[in-house]
């Protein structure tokens, strides 16, 4: 695989998670339940839906699928390694705040001053977060689709394909969620309708990025002989 920029197919991968999760509704429930389950065991939650991913892949391609592929733990070494780099990050994120707490006085009015400091870190920490999250969009599709265990590779080959379609993917991710919280006001079950499709949209914009990057040799070579 080489990395690139990726053509971001918003309205692609809507309807494409759409028709993949009618194909097979109640086995993609089955999974999903699965994946909540999986997800109780700690550091398992990403791995879980790295497993989602691989079982739409199946379904996608018309082979053998079953929801209890969801319990693989064939990439648990690099999900644990990325799950333990975010917890890094986040801590790091937070360590000056331990600096401030103890200016802001006990039982006294704190100053204002540091009042403005507080409100611009969580503003500053919610961009850097956002910037991060978009940056490392395709980590799981690299580890999960793309095989790809080192989590330094995966990183700097997300950056290069994210480059010049963060807003793109930050709209994708916004609708999306939107969606799937929409279950959450179906009385909660409806969660299990909208969350299924969550990943299977972002199956296929995982999906179609791994295509776009794959070394196609035969297609290589053929084109250097048609200079």
């Amino acid at each position: 695989m080489t990395a690139r920029p990726i053509n971001f197919k918003f309205n692609e991968y809507l309807n494409k998670g759409y028709e993949l999760l009618k194909k097979d509704f109640g086995n993609f429930v089955l999974a999903f339940i699965f994946c909540m389950v999986l997800s109780i065991i700690p550091f398992c939650g990403i791995m879980a839906v790295g497993n989602f991913y691989k079982y739409c892949r199946k379904v996608n391609k018309g082979e053998q699928a079953n929801p209890s592929d969801i319990f693989n733990f064939d990439d648990f070494a690099a999900y644990i390694i990325f799950q333990l780099i975010i917890i890094g990050i986040v801590f790091s994120i937070y360590i000056p705040m331990f600096f401030v707490f103890p200016f802001m006085g006990h039982g006294e009015e704190p100053s204002p001053v540091l009042g403005v400091f507080f409100i611009f870190y969580i503003f500053l920490i919610i961009i850097v977060i956002i910037f991060l999250s978009l940056k490392a969009f395709y980590i799981p599709a690299l580890i999960s689709l793309g095989g790809v265990k080192d989590i330094k590779t995966a990183w700097n080959m997300s950056k290069i394909m994210t480059k010049d379609n963060l807003l793109s993917i930050l709209l994708f991710s916004i609708v999306i969620s939107f969606l799937s919280q929409i279950g959450i006001l179906l009385c909660g079950i409806g969660i299990l309708i909208t969350m299924p499709y969550f990943y299977t949209t972002h199956y296929f914009a995982f999906e179609d990025a791994m295509q776009q990057i794959e070394y196609d040799e035969i297609k290589e070579i053929g084109q250097k002989n048609e200079y």
